[in-house]
């Protein structure tokens, strides 16, 4: 069974090789395989208070997330959103989104959190305590559900 250690890392503490391999994972999927024609690179990721989650393996990326902080929520208190949430083709069904998610929710678990779902995977999120919320719109092509998860009591 591969490592399935989360690392967690600022911008500024990221290495090049870091930035490549999770770059690298984002485009496979959301250009090649889902063919996402949005501008991926959103200068989001650069920001001091984005943080980056993945779990690697031998092959580079395995699965990846980031949080962003918004500094005006846009639904509720919602200031916290995690986004560009994807898993490799050959790790996907091992719960490796769902061991990111976790790791999410206890560091920020404290403050509500939003996403934007693509809508077949929003039961996932549903399993962490996200509800959606609104209509099913298209966002990069695909329908999505936004979700929000209330701060733990």
């Amino acid at each position: 069974m591969p490592d399935c250690s989360t690392l967690d890392r600022a911008w500024s503490e990221l290495t090049p090789d870091d930035v490549y391999s999770f770059l690298k994972l984002r485009t496979d999927v959301f250009f090649l395989e889902q063919k996402i024609d949005e501008t991926e690179l959103d200068d989001r990721d650069q920001e001091p208070e984005t943080r980056h989650y993945w779990i690697a393996d031998d092959r580079g990326t395995a699965a990846y997330l980031r949080t962003l902080l918004d500094r005006d929520p846009s639904h509720r208190d919602a200031r916290r959103l995690v986004s560009r949430v994807v898993v490799r083709p050959d790790r996907r069904g091992e719960g490796l989104a769902q061991q990111l998610l976790a790791e999410v929710i206890a560091r920020h678990g404290s403050e509500p959190l939003l996403l934007h779902a693509q809508e077949y995977i929003a039961p996932l999120y549903a399993r962490n305590g996200f509800v959606g919320f609104g209509d099913i719109y298209q966002e990069a092509g695909l329908p999505h559900l936004s979700m929000y998860r209330p701060a733990d009591a």
